[in-house]
């Protein structure tokens, strides 16, 4: 895996996280909203924007670079908009990138031919 590679892995998994959190907390700011007289819906709704964007212009830069298979982009698209899909997203990007890491390793060391 080149470096241009690794690094937009790395920003969309940094990006997964926090973007779940945001959408857990615009939920719990919708139903306080209609429960109670506190509206923090613009503010959350306006974070958890900035950060869906984001992580759908990491995703398809991590896209392009990886070269995933369609059903792989499609699944880390669906993850973002599932509620605590970016927390799912973020665990799968760490674990390919650990994974691409020793790989690389090994082929530096010369313990496999791939």
């Amino acid at each position: 895996m080149d470096l241009k590679t690794a690094s937009a892995l790395r920003r969309l998994r940094l990006v997964s996280a926090p973007e779940a959190v945001s959408f857990l907390l615009l939920l719990i700011c919708s139903v306080l909203k209609r429960t109670t007289d506190f509206n923090a819906v613009p503010v959350m709704g306006s974070i958890h924007g900035v950060l869906f964007i984001l992580y759908v212009l990491f995703w398809l830069d991590a896209w392009k670079r990886a070269k995933w298979s369609k059903g792989t982009g499609i699944l880390y698209f669906v993850l973002a908009v599932l509620p605590t899909g970016g927390f799912f997203a973020e665990r799968r990007l760490r674990r390919e990138s650990r994974d691409a890491a020793i790989a690389a390793s090994a082929r530096r060391e010369g313990v496999v031919n791939a």
